[in-house]
């Protein structure tokens, strides 16, 4: 019994490392593979409704003037924004706090963005998933659906 005590506990041991691999692989295979924050933002994005242009001037809401550093301290942009809002009185809403509670918002975000995020399509689309997802948790009321940057300069200072 005492020369067989050394194969039943590297037995035990090989036993019960290969249960533990298996449960972290089947705990891997099943959780839901989200990618970085900014991938998660740009597939939780709906797609607008068709709407007139009566219609749509009645939930959309722009803000001008942007003005703000990125990341790199050298860059600064100035952007122009569309929103486009669920409804009326979310529009309404929105308008009330858009100097205060949403401006910070774009800024702060604006300031942790590189230069080279903002390069191209694919770059600006990703800003606006992510700050649609960021300012909707901030809304009184109502959902932000969609953010268009209607003007956008980029300067190194």
């Amino acid at each position: 019994m005492k020369k067989m005590a050394p194969w039943l506990i590297t037995m035990l041991l090989a036993i019960t490392l290969i249960v533990m691999a298996a449960f972290l692989l089947v705990n891997q295979m099943t959780k839901p593979n989200s990618g970085n924050e900014v991938n998660t933002a740009v597939q939780n994005v709906g797609q607008p409704a068709q709407l007139s242009a009566d219609e749509l001037v009645k939930v959309t809401s722009s803000m001008d003037g942007i003005k703000t550093n990125l990341s790199d301290p050298n860059y600064v942009v100035v952007m122009n924004f569309a929103f486009q809002l669920d409804r009326e009185s979310s529009k309404e809403s929105f308008d009330k706090i858009k100097d205060f509670k949403i401006k910070p918002i774009i800024i702060k975000t604006l300031a942790d963005t590189k230069p080279e995020d903002l390069i191209g399509a694919k770059g600006k689309d990703n800003l606006s998933a992510k700050l649609l997802n960021l300012i909707n948790t901030s809304l009184p009321e109502g959902k932000l659906i969609q953010i268009d940057i209607t003007e956008f300069i980029m300067q190194a200072i």
